[in-house]
């Protein structure tokens, strides 16, 4: 399965995973929303930075996955803790993911930055940070 996979612009996570200084990346929830239970080690992640330019800029493939069960906001918080080597979050970050009740982990290897290229998101009404599409061929434009 390929995902699409916006990433903070302003934290630089796109150069920090490209220069291989992060290694996870994070997405949360007061529930099991988007990608929790959908992305599997062995998926490929196609990366965009969450700003206007709308370019795919990288890939990864999805090392290992772990989806929380339901955490309280310590639990949170320790669980980001543990991982924040590897996840490299700024300031900014560790609040707005700290204390999400359901936590999505994932680890990436084989980062390699991808010949640019923009995708359909017309099948996407709302737009969301990951867009789980199939098969990059489907939607690159």
């Amino acid at each position: 399965m390929d995902h699409v996979v916006y990433l903070d612009a302003s934290a630089q996570e796109l150069a920090n995973l490209i220069a291989g200084k992060k290694t996870m990346i994070i997405r949360g929830a007061a529930g099991r929303k988007m990608p929790y239970g959908r992305v599997n080690a062995g998926d490929t992640l196609y990366f965009l930075n969450n700003d206007a330019e709308g370019l795919i800029r990288a890939q990864a493939k999805v090392k290992s996955v772990l989806d929380s069960e339901p955490l309280t906001k310590e639990e949170s918080i320790k669980l980001i803790e543990k991982h924040q080597a590897q996840l490299q979050l700024t300031d900014k970050q560790l609040k707005r993911w700290g204390g999400k009740r359901y936590l999505v982990l994932i680890q990436v290897e084989q980062v390699k930055q991808a010949k640019a290229f923009r995708i359909d998101k017309s099948n996407y009404g709302n737009m969301d940070d990951w867009l789980p599409v199939g098969n990059i061929n489907d939607v690159k434009l």
